[in-house]
């Protein structure tokens, strides 16, 4: 694949053949940019967490499972704000500014935080930055992209943000091993990556003025949109699937608690499921394009209920880990970017941003109920038993999700 650096926005009329339909432009290359170095950001910190929390802490499994919901879900007190604010503002790349720098500013705000509710009120004011930016953010790149190359476009911003994702727990493990123990220079260097990515989206990102902009949409329009008939069944689909999602943090939790390796190692999984990711997220949204995005997303939950089986052995080694891995990375990379992609097609451009929203805000709230819940049955049955369950749970609910998503492929005939 090749990259052309143009902006022609999506809604111009398709140039015909092959070449035109590989086309990324600029601004989805630059906002790359600015996940990769949020996202290097971010992984230090969420690297080191689970552990540091479970470990140093001394959280129950319970007690992580509500902290891992603030961070999964915390965001969608927001997210449906920050779409909205997107389709009303002419520019929505200010409402994304104003994310990412909430954001970096609570990395420096790690330091000086002690005790669980501290540090949870940090985590919050993460995931609200998050929360703001994100519909903005994938409205930019959703606008200056082609739809036929929808799906390519969202897998090579994605591809930018897990390089960046991979290297923070790298990032990590590297301070650590210099310095064991010295979690505040994390803290101090993630500070450091989110306001360069800051200082990208600032200074070079294009101030692009989106159609939803010119139209200045009203609310009972965006809420008629979100809730009508082309959305409600994705929506659905979503939630049910977000419901049987364990955060990442357990799933490492469980592979560490099997397998009883090094405190030191523990960032070294986020780098394994992030180079898969990394690896197959633009050829997955090129799949996504061709054969549909329902049908990948559909699969990527199939890769995940292997995981879980996998992940709640008794043993495992370095193959089973590494399998493990892989099936995290194969699941991101065929819904994180897909979900969208799918959900921009199915709502006009004047309320793209907060179509895009809808489905984090339902995917964020059902994750965060996850967390909760998965915690405690952790405490209650121990981790393998409730890996299963959940497993046993996500392989009954696919087939309904599949139901609920039937003729709502998102795929581009010309793709």
């Amino acid at each position: 694949m090749y990259v052309t650096l143009r902006d022609k926005p999506a809604g111009d009329a398709p140039l015909a053949g092959r070449a035109v339909a590989q086309r990324v432009s600029s601004t989805v290359i630059l906002l790359g940019v600015v996940s990769l170095l949020t996202d290097v950001s971010s992984e230090m910190v969420a690297s080191i967490m689970p552990l540091y929390l479970t470990a140093v802490v001394g959280l129950s499994p319970a007690a992580y499972g509500f902290w891992d919901g603030i961070y999964q879900g915390v965001s969608a007190v927001v997210r449906i704000a920050g779409g909205f604010a997107a389709d009303r503002r002419e520019h929505p790349k200010l409402v994304a500014v104003l994310g990412y720098g909430v954001s970096a500013l609570s990395r420096i705000a790690m330091l000086p935080a002690q005790g669980f509710a501290a540090i949870t009120a940090v985590t919050t004011a993460d995931r609200l930055g998050k929360g703001l930016r994100t519909a903005p953010r994938d409205a930019l790149i959703a606008a200056s992209s082609r739809p036929e190359s929808l799906g390519r476009s969202f897998g090579v911003h994605r591809a930018l943000d897990t390089f960046g994702a991979a290297l923070g727990p790298l990032v990590a493990f590297a301070l650590l091993w210099t310095v064991p123990g010295s979690y505040d220079s994390v803290f101090v260097v993630s500070f450091g990556f989110a306001t360069a990515g800051l200082a990208v989206l600032l200074l070079l990102v294009p101030n692009l003025r989106t159609a939803a902009g010119k139209a200045r949409v009203g609310l009972r329009r965006v809420a008629r949109e979100i809730s009508g008939r082309k959305l409600r069944r994705p929506l659905l689909a979503a939630g049910l699937l977000g419901l049987l999602t364990v955060g990442d943090g357990f799933i490492y939790l469980s592979l560490q608690d099997r397998d009883d390796f090094a405190a030191l190692y523990f960032p070294l999984l986020y780098i394994g499921t992030n180079v898969v990711y990394l690896a197959l997220a633009v050829p997955f949204g090129r799949l996504a394009d061709r054969l549909g995005r329902a049908r990948v997303l559909i699969a990527g939950h199939v890769a995940l209920v292997a995981g879980y089986v996998l992940a709640a052995r008794p043993s495992g080694g370095l193959a089973s880990t590494l399998a493990v891995l892989g099936l995290l990375g194969t699941f991101y990379a065929a819904t994180d970017g897909v979900l969208p992609a799918l959900i921009s097609r199915l709502v006009p451009a004047e309320t793209r941003g907060s179509g895009i929203a809808a489905a984090q805000t339902v995917v964020a709230l059902a994750r965060f109920a996850a967390s909760l819940g998965f915690g405690v049955l952790w405490q209650v049955v121990g981790r393998g038993t409730a890996l299963l369950l959940v497993a046993a749970a996500l392989a009954a609910a696919i087939p309904a999700a599949a139901w609920l998503l039937r003729g709502v492929s998102g795929k581009v005939a010309s793709a």
